[in-house]
């Protein structure tokens, strides 16, 4: 009997071991089938896409974009900062004046808000669709823009969503892989990267989509209507890069070559309102533009002084010469500002610009603004887009005096010159002064490496093409005077022509020296308790000036100014320029 009850508890024990086995068995089973659910196998939950409240998206590179568009077809508008910031940045909104400024190579477009003409190089031409503010936003119409600029609006017919793409963009398409077996088997787009997030999209075998984006197992991709979503790898094939062409046209306008290839020009001062005697011009060889000084703003509201001289340009002429008339602010910070602060007065000095250049046959003109508020570069970037291309219409050559880099507010800060020279045809760069009449210091004019540094400054900086880039050299120097006066040193200047120190040399008998480190010629000597000091400008730093137009392939030279120079100093010019 106790056997018996011993196996029967025995039995009993086994029993219930193979019962928590099993339970636990089906447990871990249960658990595996459950990991192995929540790993691999996909959800088939659907969720409707959706733009996020967003009425009429904007998408660019798979970005929604902050503001929607408005209408629809030829009637599409979109947000004024996105076509900025995504098409052109140039573009200007004047709240003054409630206008849009456009300004492309060739065309200047004003839209005002609200009207149905506008203005495009001050012709006026009609709108379909006015600029408009919605919600305080203003939104520009597409339709005359798609003229100015080569981008695509892939506008949904189904969601209403707007795919913008630009000249030069990469859109790269894969369609969703083919299961020739399985002809209605689709293709999910998931909301996230993962296979339980919910299905946004079923996509039907072949169809495309736009890829953005990838990591190791997910693409990120588009559908045609705007949404996007997540598809995994290996379920799209065909790929293909689709991309948007390139607007291959040639410039709407090339500077003219000129006689002798390179660029000679000199500026002639023209101080009043009698212009030189041009009988007593004696021959400049190699001279091919001269810059007369004639034009000056004379207010704030763009009203310009004008000096010109018929007579000179018939003169200037008959030599061959083009004349590129300068043109200045009058060296006035304040009405400068006013006459740059509105298209209508900045548009006021262009126009009596281009009516003195049709009046005179002039070929260009050359702009000198100087003693400018740094606060007005903007402007002054916006005068030179607006002016060129109608400058550009006549035929006429715009270039523009700039200084050498500094961080002089009135001097040089102003000047954007990267900016600027994506407008102009030319841009000299006034290379002189390094050591200027009130310096505390004496020193030269324009040393040879001073020059150099401010040369490739230039280029490197601000990306000057060397092609458009023009010398400008002095035909002047300073003589120094050093004198100790109540226990200090006391230093004065004054300018004079490239003459003035050889007959210097000659009275006082001296020897000039070579200074390597200023490339320059040399002479002291003491007068009484005074000590004299010039930097010679003469045949050998002029040479050694257009030794750096040849290293650096620049455009050519402009000298400041005609009748400074010794008249040997032209052949010289000429020689190296032909070089």
């Amino acid at each position: 009997m106790e056997l018996d009850n011993r196996t029967y508890r025995s039995k009993r024990r086994k029993s219930k071991k193979w019962r928590v086995w099993t339970l636990l068995s089906a447990i871990l089973l249960g658990a595996a089938a459950v990991w192995f659910w929540d790993e691999y196998v996909p959800t088939g939950k659907h969720e409707d896409p959706s733009f996020d409240g967003m009425g009429k998206p904007i998408f660019y590179q798979g970005s929604m974009l902050d503001k929607p568009a408005q209408g629809q077809a030829e009637s599409l508008k979109l947000p004024f900062d996105i076509v900025k910031e995504l098409v052109d940045p140039t573009m200007i909104y004047e709240a003054a004046s409630d206008s849009t400024i456009i300004t492309t190579q060739d065309k200047v477009v004003r839209l005002r808000t609200s009207q149905l003409t506008g203005l495009m190089n001050e012709k006026p031409f009609n709108l379909k669709f006015p600029l408009e503010k919605i919600d305080g936003t203003l939104y520009l119409p597409m339709e005359p823009l798609k003229q100015l600029y080569r981008i695509e609006l892939r506008e949904s017919a189904d969601t209403g969503a707007v795919i913008m793409a630009k000249e030069g963009d990469a859109i790269r398409w894969a369609g969703a892989a083919s299961y020739p077996d399985k002809p209605d088997k689709t293709v999910a787009m998931r909301k996230e990267p993962s296979i339980k997030s919910p299905i946004l999209a079923d996509l039907k075998q072949g169809e495309e989509v736009m890829i953005w984006s990838e990591d190791a197992e997910w693409y990120r991709v588009q559908l045609k209507n705007g949404y996007l979503g997540y598809v995994k790898k290996g379920q799209l094939a065909s790929e293909r890069t689709e991309t948007i062409p390139k607007d291959e046209q040639p410039p709407s306008f090339v500077p003219p070559k000129l006689a002798g290839g390179k660029i000679n020009m000199t500026w002639e001062q023209v101080a009043g309102p009698k212009n030189p005697d041009t009988s007593k011009i004696p021959a400049m060889p190699g001279l091919n533009v001269v810059s007369p000084t004639w034009f000056h703003l004379d207010d704030a509201e763009g009203n310009l002084k004008n000096l010109a001289d018929p007579a000179y340009v018939k003169w200037a002429h008959n030599q061959n010469y083009q004349v590129w008339a300068l043109f200045d602010n009058g060296f006035e910070p304040k009405q400068t500002s006013e006459a740059l602060s509105s298209y209508d007065k900045r548009m006021k000095m262009i126009k009596q610009l281009l009516s003195y250049a049709q009046l005179y046959s002039l070929q260009g003109i050359n702009i000198d603004f100087e003693n400018v508020n740094t606060k007005d570069k903007d402007n002054l970037v916006q005068f030179v887009r607006e002016m060129v291309p109608l400058m550009h219409e006549q035929g006429l050559v715009v270039s523009m005096d700039v200084t050498p880099k500094s961080g002089s507010e009135m001097w040089s800060a102003f000047y954007d010159r990267k900016a600027l020279i994506e407008s102009l045809d030319y841009m000299m760069i006034m290379a002189y002064d390094e050591f200027w009449a009130s310096s505390p210091t004496a020193g030269s004019v324009a040393s040879l490496p001073w020059v150099e540094k401010n040369v490739v400054k230039l280029m490197q900086e601000d990306n000057i093409p060397a092609d458009k880039l023009i010398l400008g050299v002095p035909f002047y120097t300073r003589i120094w005077t050093e004198e100790t006066v109540n226990g200090k040193k006391k230093v004065s200047s004054r300018a004079v022509y490239m003459d003035n120190p050889q007959k210097v040399i000659k009275e006082k008998n001296l020897t000039p020296v070579f200074l390597p480190e200023a490339g320059q010629n040399y002479v002291e000597y003491k007068d009484g308790d005074k000590l004299i000091k010039i930097w010679i400008e003469d045949e050998v730093s002029m040479k050694a000036r257009m030794d750096l137009v040849k290293k650096y392939k620049l455009a050519g030279v402009a000298s400041w100014r005609r009748g400074y120079e010794n008249p040997a100093i032209w052949e010289l010019i000429r020689t190296s320029l032909a070089q």
